[in-house]
């Protein structure tokens, strides 16, 4: 029997439609629905289990995977089969999930899942664009507590015009490339990278994003009621005494309160509250503790983050007694590692990153190979966590989600001010070494001076800061280079990056409802006056790109070569560039441009003799005399019928010069007129249409005899 499916569509202003399709597959799941624009399909579903996890947190798992069936390709590599997430899957999992995960109650510790899956590609098609609109509509058509539906979108801006879910054609002539989640009445996440706007354009960018998403949320209203809301399943609440918080808060708040205006460092400060905490369970028979340990720890904290907040909004004294506007204290220092191609340490109050630069060629370029994108990254950039930059001793599991996403949104900073004409494949890698709030900004700061170090010739200097919010609904404060503290116990987390001229990176996660954009606004303000501040400070320790790269750092030249002598430079079985980036220390690598036909030969090496011996073995080979010209040559050998000469600006290249052609007189022996090593010019004629040879004359270039005349007869 064929299952009844219900459908709605949605309009986009780019004359688009997304239609919603539930019903047909994938029924068990408790909500499930394919969300199609085009030929691009995606099935989202959504499972939670009905008892709750022993943890005291949700256990969501938002799951983003690209089939290569969907775009008629098979995966690459040798399995053949898809196997661990992509950097560019887990970044489209990480957008989903920081929309979703806050509007789960509290309370709520269910195992979650939510998986999304593109089935059909469309080039014309960003699916990542429709992960959040596919993951909020499968979760409406469930019985899952959830606050209520979300959606995302991408804006670009071509020609000052705004358009939302730009295909990727577009996405190249855009100077704005944003995505961004919300609810019909708030904006709960932003991130995006941008050609140096102004922060009025970004929160336009936002306000257009957030009108395109009410109409998908609406779309997601209809199909629920049309199916039929199901009702909110009944859940396991967590245990709560009233009581019992009332006494902790009492007993903790005014402590917390003072630990928190005494302006300690992160480690005095945490023994510091842990003092407390210990005081207020000593009262506790081991009994209670065993019963009640985790409520009072549970209340602790939350009088803890209260008065921590009621300090900033009161007095306007933070954590390490700073005012809002403070940045912290910072140091930098450039060409740090002596083997590097470059190198610099930023350090703001307690955090601290390590970049390095390495220079390569295009065989280092990183290779994107994916169902729905191909090509190739010249610049890139890793970011490294390991645990002890805050501390802790724990496992290493292979690089986190959070490390693809911090890096990624220092890339996306970067990439912004990279020459269009750096020869070289530049691979960045920062390395945090403490982290106390916003080492991802504490990354684009460290690459920058690192990339200018290296002797990069950026275009212009980027700085990041990271802001906090923290408002009760009356009172609000933002904060600017914020803690980790403030992070955790704020209302937003806040990223820009730019130049002294633009913003090139934002990210933004909200947990507050109705942001309002005088917020957003006094945010940006803010934001932009603490990047200035930062940006300073980079130009005062590193002013400008170094006029070179270091001496131990490869040098980077690129020839251009007709195709035709591409086969010649390789040699048979690649013999001779083998041999000459063995004699030169060079390495070497030839591409194709498919647009000009000619070939493109990187030389990259730290010798300048190597480099030079490379040229002019290229230069060999390249090298085509003209009809007409004279050319010094050198004899090389010498035969019964002339002697082979080789163009001294060319050595290798070869040419007869025939007995013939030696001197106008007539030469019985080639030695009567050259020898071995003999230096002299010729002039070049072509290719003789008799001998189908390359013909070359000395006697072309010497005085003709004049004939003797003969006597005349009596």
């Amino acid at each position: 029997m064929i299952p009844k499916t219900f459908t709605e569509e949605i309009q986009l202003s780019n004359g688009r439609t997304i239609t919603l399709e539930t019903g047909k597959l994938a029924k068990q799941a408790d909500g499930s629905v394919v969300v199609r624009c085009g030929n691009c399909m995606l099935l989202a579903t959504a499972v939670s289990a009905r008892k709750a996890s022993p943890v005291d947190f949700l256990p969501l798992t938002v799951d983003y995977r690209e089939k290569f069936a969907a775009a008629g390709r098979f995966p690459g590599g040798f399995f053949k089969r898809e196997a661990r997430p992509s950097n560019e899957e887990i970044l489209t999992m990480r957008l989903v999930d920081r929309v979703l995960r806050p509007l789960f109650p509290k309370d709520y510790h269910a195992e979650t899942q939510v998986m999304i899956q593109l089935m059909s590609h469309d080039e014309e098609v960003k699916p990542d664009a429709l992960a959040g609109l596919a993951a909020s509509a499968a979760i409406q058509l469930s019985d899952i507590p959830f606050e209520y539906p979300i959606s995302e979108v991408r804006v670009g801006r071509i020609n000052g015009e705004f358009i939302v879910n730009p295909s990727s054609a577009q996405l190249l002539e855009s100077d704005v490339d944003i995505m961004i989640g919300a609810s019909e009445d708030s904006v709960a996440m932003v991130e995006g990278e941008f050609d140096e706007i102004s922060e009025q354009e970004m929160i336009d960018a936002i306000a257009f994003g957030h009108d395109a998403i009410k109409a998908q949320i609406a779309a997601q209203v209809r199909l629920a009621e049309a199916v039929g809301k199901q009702e909110t399943r009944e859940y396991e609440e967590e245990d709560n005494d009233a009581e019992l918080e009332a006494i902790v808060h009492e007993k903790a708040y005014q402590a917390c309160y003072d630990i928190a205006k005494q302006a300690s460092s992160k480690a005095d400060r945490g023994l510091a509250f842990s003092e407390v905490k210990d005081a207020i369970k000593a009262e506790y028979s081991e009994e209670e503790l065993e019963e009640k340990g985790e409520l009072i720890s549970k209340y602790f904290s939350g009088a803890q983050k209260k008065a921590v907040r009621d300090l900033v909004l009161n007095e306007g004294i933070r954590l390490d007694g700073r005012k809002t506007t403070d940045i912290r204290p910072i140091w930098c220092e450039v060409d740090y590692l002596p083997s590097t191609h470059g190198s610099s340490i930023f350090t703001r109050g307690e955090t601290q990153a390590l970049a390095t630069v390495t220079l390569g060629t295009s065989r280092e370029a990183n290779v994107i190979d994916l169902p729905t994108e191909q090509g190739e990254e010249n610049f890139y950039l890793h970011y490294n966590f390991p645990p002890f930059c805050t501390g802790e001793a724990r496992p290493l599991r292979g690089t986190s989600r959070r490390e693809v996403g911090h890096g990624n949104l220092a890339q996306r900073a970067l990439k912004k001010v990279m020459p269009a004409d750096c020869p070289y494949t530049v691979r960045v890698v920062s390395e945090v070494l403490e982290s106390n709030g916003s080492s991802s900004m504490a990354t684009v700061c460290s690459g920058t001076m690192a990339l200018m170090d290296a002797g990069v010739q950026i275009k212009k200097p980027v700085s990041g800061i990271a802001m906090g919010l923290i408002s009760d609904g009356d009172k609000f404060a933002v904060l600017s280079d914020i803690l980790g503290d403030e992070d955790h116990l704020g209302d937003m987390d806040f990223k820009v990056t730019g130049t002294e001229d633009g913003i090139t990176a934002c990210q933004m996660d909200i947990k507050i409802k109705g942001l309002s954009y005088e917020i957003l606004t006094q945010a940006l303000e803010q934001a932009r006056q603490g990047r200035l501040h930062i940006l300073e400070k980079l130009v005062e320790t590193i002013p400008a790109p170094a006029s070179e790269v270091k001496a131990h750092a490869p040098k980077m030249i690129n020839r251009v070569i007709a195709n035709e002598f591409i086969g010649a430079l390789i040699g048979p079985g690649g013999k001779v560039i083998q041999e000459l980036q063995k004699e030169s220390g060079c390495t070497i690598v030839i591409n194709e441009d498919p647009v000009t036909e000619e070939g493109i030969v990187e030389i990259l090496g730290t010798s300048p003799e190597g480099i030079a011996m490379v040229e002019a073995k290229i230069d060999s080979i390249t090298f085509k005399p003209v009809v007409g010209n004279t050319y010094e040559v050198k004899v090389i050998k010498m035969l019964d019928f002339g002697a082979v000469v080789e163009y001294t600006q060319a050595p290798g290249n070869e040419v007869l010069l025939h007995v013939s052609e030696l001197a106008w007189e007539r030469t019985e022996n080639v030695s009567d007129v050259v020898n071995m090593g003999d230096i002299l010019e010729v002039k070049y004629f072509g290719v003789d249409s008799r001998t189908r040879k390359e013909k070359v004359s000395r006697k072309a270039l010497l005085p003709r005899p004049e004939r003797k005349q003969k006597p005349k007869k009596d």
